[in-house]
């Protein structure tokens, strides 16, 4: 999906690591939530709340999923999942474009 229509979009973006990581939300009529962000190379560690979808847009990073001691490698454009309660580690090598979709169980 290259577009999302009949949506709200939170205008107060969420600011992560000194400004290196950034995302916007966006509502949908169902109350679902995506965030729409880029972020800028560094090393970061995030939590969950809920269960996540990251769609890598573009990009060329390294994921850590929790449980695993295998990175994942993505160059351009990919998709991983993080269970909820959960930490993940990001590797970004190159300014990278993401949505990411939290998913309710």
């Amino acid at each position: 999906m290259s577009k999302f229509e009949n949506v709200t979009v939170i205008k107060q973006a969420n600011v992560y690591f000194d400004g290196k990581v950034t995302s916007r939300a966006v509502i949908f009529g169902d109350g679902t939530k995506k965030t729409l962000g880029i972020m800028l190379p560094g090393e970061y560690e995030f939590g969950t709340d809920a269960k996540e979808i990251m769609e890598i847009l573009a990009g060329d990073l390294r994921v850590l999923l929790p449980g695993s001691s295998e990175w994942i490698e993505i160059q351009g454009q990919g998709e991983f999942t993080v269970p909820a309660n959960a930490k993940f580690k990001l590797e970004i090598r190159t300014v990278t474009d993401y949505c990411c979709s939290y998913i309710a169980e």
